[in-house]
């Protein structure tokens, strides 16, 4: 029944009260089984309660209070089969997981990354800065760039770039500069970073598919310091030499490479294959001439005739060059000087012999 009543404020108050009728409507707690309907019938059914002894409060049936309120605990429990309850609790044997991991859409930041792929993406993926870098690799292969930071100086000189990163939906960035040195790993970034997809290097037999009558090809042996490999890339831009034979194309694609190569990185093309002597033999077949470097031997430069088509090997400082390359030869030069040091740095050396190449052949 309703009653209606108001209080001092003149608000109204209702106040429900249950009839007796309605006392075996009440369902059971799903989870613990109690709280449902007594068993026995109602009170408009011609119920009663069990009667108790005015002498020592039991109840006439004889059973004491709490066991009489545990049977009917127990006799809840068991109409509600636990089985068939929404809150039931499935165990799992130990070690035992489940068919499938489930995918949530990255909605709740839960769904699973094959950590696999992850390292996949990052060896195939590298990180390029220094403007005059990023700037030659955006007008070269754009569609390498997989994501960009810029600080915001250098933004009004990457307009073009940014308004095409917007177009083709890539993520780009303006950040200050520690955010940018820590983008890039190096504090030397100069504004702006690129995030991109490594180029996969040539075989042999392609390049010398496509190469031209005259064709210069530079060849390095365990040359792996990055800015000796940028300052060559640099200078075989200067002079038109494109191809580059390398053990790995990734040494020709670290950040300190390309960034010290100023965009000549862009100009070169790395060249793989099963091995570095067995690259040489391909070109050698294909009619270059392989011409090699040595500080204590061979024809002086400016006295030796440079082949219009040619491999030009160069090896590390140290060690120079190994002697399966020095045996492959048909040329072997030497840049003559004061003596007063061993040999010069392996880019500058680099440098001096593609200029007089370029003189013979291409001036």
């Amino acid at each position: 029944m309703n009653d209606e009543l108001k209080n001092k404020s003149g608000k109204v108050k209702v106040m429900y009260v249950r009839s007796d009728d309605d006392s075996d409507k009440r369902t059971a707690n799903p989870r613990t089984g109690k709280g449902g309907g007594r068993s026995g019938p109602s009170r408009t059914e011609g119920g009663r309660r069990p009667a108790r002894d005015s002498r020592d409060g039991k109840p006439r049936d004889g059973k004491p209070r709490g066991d009489r309120f545990r049977d009917r605990d127990s006799a809840s429990r068991d109409s509600q089969p636990r089985e068939n309850s929404p809150w039931r609790t499935i165990s799992r044997a130990p070690g035992e997981e489940a068919a499938e991991k489930p995918d949530h859409g990255g909605i709740s930041g839960k769904s699973f990354v094959d950590p696999e792929v992850i390292r996949r993406q990052r060896a195939e993926e590298t990180r390029v800065y220094g403007e005059n870098a990023c700037q030659a690799l955006f007008q070269s292969r754009p569609d390498c760039i997989v994501r960009a930071w810029f600080i915001q100086s250098v933004t009004p000189r990457f307009k073009e770039a940014l308004r095409w990163m917007a177009a083709n939906r890539k993520a780009y960035h303006v950040v200050d500069e520690a955010e940018l040195a820590k983008a890039s790993g190096t504090e030397h970034h100069g504004g702006v970073c690129f995030l991109i997809k490594k180029r996969n290097g040539t075989s042999v037999m392609q390049w010398v598919s496509e190469a031209a009558e005259e064709d210069c090809v530079l060849a390095l042996e365990d040359v792996g310091n990055p800015h000796n490999l940028g300052a060559i890339m640099r200078s075989c831009a200067h002079f038109g030499v494109k191809g580059v034979v390398v053990q790995d194309a990734a040494v020709l694609e670290s950040g300190a490479a390309i960034r010290t190569a100023e965009g000549g990185a862009e100009h070169v093309q790395p060249i793989t294959g099963d091995s570095f002597i067995d690259a040489l033999a391909q070109f050698r077949k294909a009619g270059y001439a392989i011409v090699t470097t040595s500080s204590h031997e061979g024809t002086p430069l400016f006295k030796a005739t440079m082949p219009k088509k040619m491999v030009l090997v160069l090896g590390q400082e140290r060690d120079g060059l190994s002697d399966a390359a020095l045996d492959s030869s048909d040329l072997r030069v030497a840049i003559n000087g004061t003596g007063n040091v061993e040999s010069l740095n392996v880019s500058v050396a680099t440098g001096v012999l593609l200029a007089e190449w370029w003189r013979q052949n291409k001036a």
